[in-house]
């Protein structure tokens, strides 16, 4: 059915309701190259759960679909609007509803950017420990939506471990909510685990409560350089092999390297081709013994160069030059970027076939990566219109994507499914699992119309 503008806007307060085509255009999509999108019928702006619920309620009511958006960092395409949709945008919804430091929670609304709620819990003596990327301009919807990592995931897990309950609008319009607040609660099915990294497809969750840390150990900073993907990715297995479960362990190659040193001037690539960046924070001497024992790994397996950083304003400088990756490399071109995860002890084999992939496809791949717990982000740079350099990148990464099933892996580690990674997680899921995820669909989803056509068709 079509959408009545008028009546949309009838169910909302004044000024929520965008239709001008020039202002629902950056509305339209997240920020993956490859993804299609539509222009949506409209976008809505709510503030207040009510205002979601009577938005689903008229859509449900006239089938009209509903896509959610955050700050469209998103690099699946699960924010791209479909034909006809109300786009439903949470950037009005960013209050940080409480912090408890004696519980250890917060609760906050899902606009709220993610580093805006760890700077607000670091003040309390507080950690919110997932950290994507994209942290400075993620949202925490969206990264409930996806289930979003980052670089400390390799020790302390990813959105869905730190999710202890949401409120949500759900079926045709009703208001739920799911979980807990307390410690420990094991009642019914784990609905809040369902709905973290359903990428809207199941509802719309209009406030999350989270579970916090303690204030973050103070971290020792290693630092290796490789002649290539291979002895890098071998060190991260013998780090892994070691014992040590680092608090971070990272990898960035040399085309990453060189994006960001023509844009930032930071002297990356003088010490060789691939820069491993290891974090160890337990505590006292014990960190010192774990950063020791990742800088004899890093050693015993050919590092051109390695050390254990004494200057933590230059260690934390090294970190923020890997957040810069991405962004360096939209300066130089259109990215095609993939996010697969393997088996950590399959990560040197990965990385050497995404090598053998890139030169069969006459390509370069930048290779990043959350290596400690097996997450490549390997990427193709293309130049912005090359519609021949784009049909061989996206052939290229389709076969990363092939390569990393065959070696037990998955098609996402947090980037989330949206359109780009449907074929995979075809490949990936049996038959009978994806009819599983249906019909879990079709019980909470009733209308058929939160983000219709994405994860699975």
């Amino acid at each position: 059915m079509s959408l009545s503008l008028a009546e949309l806007a009838g169910v909302l307060p004044s000024g929520r309701v965008i239709s001008d085509p020039g202002l629902l255009a950056s509305y339209a999509h997240d920020e993956a190259e490859r993804a299609p999108f539509a222009l949506p019928a409209a976008v809505v702006r709510p503030r207040t759960t009510a205002e979601v619920a009577a938005v689903v309620a008229h859509c449900a009511a006239h089938r009209v679909p509903v896509v959610a958006r955050g700050a469209g960092t998103g690099l699946s395409g699960g924010a791209n609007a479909v034909e006809g949709c109300v786009v439903v945008s949470f950037e009005a919804m960013d209050e940080i509803v409480r912090i408890d430091p004696d519980e250890r929670l917060a609760v906050v609304q899902p606009g709220v950017v993610n580093e805006d709620l760890r700077q607000a819990c670091a003040k309390r003596d507080l950690w919110y420990p997932p950290d994507p990327a994209s942290a400075p301009w993620s949202t925490i919807g969206g990264n409930v939506a996806t289930n979003a990592g980052g670089v400390c995931c390799v020790k302390y897990g990813v959105t869905r471990d730190y999710v202890l309950g949401v409120e949500a609008v759900v079926g045709t319009g009703e208001v739920v909510r799911l979980g807990r607040r307390t410690a420990k609660g094991v009642a019914g099915y784990d609905l809040t685990g369902l709905m973290v990294g359903s990428e809207g497809t199941l509802g719309l969750v209009t406030e999350v409560t989270l579970r916090l840390r303690g204030a973050r150990p103070r971290e020792h900073t290693v630092v290796g350089y490789f002649d290539g993907l291979p002895g890098a990715g071998r060190a991260v297995a013998a780090v892994m092999a070691s014992g040590v479960v680092p608090s971070a362990l990272e990898l960035v190659d040399r085309f990453c390297l060189r994006a960001v040193d023509d844009w930032k001037r930071m002297g990356l690539t003088d010490a060789g081709d691939v820069l491993l960046l290891a974090r160890c924070d337990a505590p006292g001497a014990a960190g010192v013994e774990e950063a020791e024992t990742v800088l004899a790994a890093f050693q015993e397996t050919g590092a051109t160069w390695s050390a254990r950083s004494s200057d933590e304003a230059e260690a934390d400088a090294l970190f923020t030059a890997r957040r810069l990756v991405y962004p360096a490399l939209e300066r130089l071109g259109s990215v095609l970027t993939e996010d697969v995860c393997v088996p950590r002890t399959l990560v040197p084999e990965m990385l050497g076939r995404v090598e053998r992939i890139a030169a069969e496809h006459d390509i370069r791949i930048a290779s990043l990566a959350h290596a400690g717990d097996g997450n490549l982000h390997p990427m193709v740079l293309v130049p912005r219109g090359d519609e021949r350099a784009g049909a061989r990148g996206n052939e290229a990464l389709e076969r990363v994507v092939a390569e990393a099933i065959a070696l037990g892996g998955t098609v996402t580690g947090e980037h989330g499914v949206g359109l780009l990674k449907m074929r995979g997680l075809a490949a990936e899921f049996s038959p009978e699992v994806i009819a599983m995820h249906r019909a879990v669909k079709g019980a909470l989803d009733t209308a058929g119309i939160f983000n219709p056509g994405k994860v699975f068709v």
